[in-house]
């Protein structure tokens, strides 16, 4: 499936975020409400501080990353949303996988919906 150039700039702007250090900027990817599913834990995002809080309180996880490069597969898309599978590349090795689903905000942004990881 072809990947849709707004997908690819969302996470071109995420992994810009990540290096940045740049929670406030995360925050406002991820919608309200979300549902973040880690094995054994869900975790439901009704407020965007509590994600502003983890990635202010997690930047320790990246000491050293100084290249985050999102290696994408659209799994399924339509107009509103998309399931998006994404392989982290830190420093020149896969370190994170993930599948998240984003939905389009009322402005036309995508934002994450649902995020789980899956390795």
């Amino acid at each position: 499936m072809d990947t849709d150039p707004t997908v690819v700039a969302f996470f071109q702007r995420y992994a810009t975020a990540l290096l940045d250090r740049d929670e406030d900027t995360i925050a406002t990817m991820y919608a309200v409400p979300g549902l973040i599913l880690f094995p054994g834990q869900s975790l439901v995002v009704d407020d965007p501080e509590l994600t502003r809080r983890f990635f202010a309180g997690n930047w320790g996880q990246y000491d050293g990353v100084t290249e985050a490069v999102p290696e994408l597969e659209v799994i399924a898309a339509a107009d509103h949303s998309a399931w998006v599978k994404v392989d982290w590349r830190y420093g020149g090795q896969v370190r994170e996988h993930f599948v998240y689903q984003l939905v389009r905000h009322p402005t036309g942004e995508w934002q994450i919906a649902v995020l789980t990881p899956t390795g």
